[in-house]
């Protein structure tokens, strides 16, 4: 009986599993077949074509939108890494307190409404004359990717012994050659999923990119937006399958080269 039950739990949850898995990734399925459909209808299939492909990478908008979103992803996930990186060592070394308010401070943003801190982010350009554009779009980036990147960091340096900093300094290292050869390979791993993180969210950003890019500057996030009105082009299935498969790709690099790595060892 108890066999019985034990296999009728696993079924169960295998089902379970399977109807979450479709709910996923069905969409994202659809999307990749349509983007080889000949035809522009989403309901009938007009034969197999690269035509939406040929169409992505002679689209002027497209590609100007995929630079743009590229280069704030990366320059801001950078830039935001090194400042929360500086800022995550100035909290710890703080007192119970101090660092409290600080981490209390840094929450706030996260939690905030996207809408809210893009609007606030607006206004403050235009009250410094700041006109919109790319610089302001990679400024409102780097300030909403901060927060992330410090709560990242912030568990690794917890982690860290402080007295191996302190005598690296006593056998006579300089304190950036103490801290780049002693603390930073402990939090590295922190430092790269903070920048990680901050890429996705940068990558992934509309509403606060909306509100702070100006006139003339796209993202692929503000391009699509508008696509939607007028009715998404073909092509745009084809741009999202390219990035799709470049993600997952990505993450099957990182995921099976350290096992490879480590089979190889042993």
């Amino acid at each position: 009986m108890n066999r019985i039950k034990d296999n009728f739990n696993r079924i169960w949850q295998d089902f379970y599993l399977v109807i979450i898995m479709v709910f996923l990734y069905a969409p994202i399925a659809t999307m990749m077949v349509l983007s080889f459909n000949s035809s522009k209808s989403r309901t009938q299939w007009g034969g197999f074509t690269l035509q939406w492909y040929t169409q992505m990478f002679a689209s002027r908008n497209i590609m100007d939108a995929l630079y743009n979103t590229l280069m704030i992803a990366f320059l801001s996930a950078l830039i935001a890494t090194v400042i929360g990186t500086a800022a995550s060592i100035a909290i710890n070394s703080m007192k119970a307190v101090p660092r409290t308010i600080l981490m209390g401070i840094t929450n706030i943003p996260m939690l905030n409404a996207d809408i809210v801190t893009g609007i606030s982010l607006m206004l403050a350009f235009i009250a410094f004359g700041i006109s919109l554009g790319f610089q302001t779009v990679l400024i409102a980036h780097i300030t909403f990717n901060i927060p992330y990147v410090i709560l990242s960091v912030m568990p690794k340096l917890k982690q860290t012994s402080r007295y191996t900093y302190e005598a690296a300094m006593d056998l006579g290292a300089s304190p950036i050659y103490a801290f780049f050869h002693v603390v930073f390979p402990d939090i590295l791993p922190g430092v790269l999923s903070g920048f990680l993180l901050a890429f996705t969210m940068s990558l992934d950003d509309f509403i606060i990119t909306h509100f702070t890019r100006g006139a003339g500057i796209n993202t692929l996030s503000t391009l699509i937006y508008s696509e939607v009105r007028r009715g998404i082009k073909p092509s745009m299935y084809a741009l999202s399958t390219v990035i799709f498969v470049v993600v997952l790709l990505l993450l099957l690099i990182s995921n099976f080269a350290p096992r490879r790595k480590q089979a190889d060892q042993t």
